[in-house]
């Protein structure tokens, strides 16, 4: 019986497999940071399926820190149609 608190199942599961399979290829890769962080997480008493969720928790932070600050710089760009409208 699982202990720990789960999230709801009914998220993006596309996106969900995207991060599975970037966890899986990491772990897989051989001294690469998040390689270390999944070892580090398995010497800490987790198991490998806890291991991987701890990393594809840490990729979807990355992601979703990513896309914040796309947008953030998508908005302070002025964009191309005001520019035109105000030089005619």
């Amino acid at each position: 019986m699982f202990a720990g608190h789960r999230l709801s199942r009914s998220g993006d599961r596309q996106l969900n497999s995207a991060l599975h399979t970037i966890a899986v290829t990491q772990i897989r890769t051989t001294g690469s940071r998040e390689n270390i962080y999944y070892q580090t997480k398995i010497a800490e008493g987790k198991t490998p399926r806890e291991a991987r969720r701890c990393l594809k928790r840490r990729l979807a932070d990355h992601v979703w820190r990513t896309m914040v600050a796309d947008e953030k710089r998508e908005r302070a760009k002025p964009s191309s149609t005001a520019s035109a409208a105000g030089a005619a």
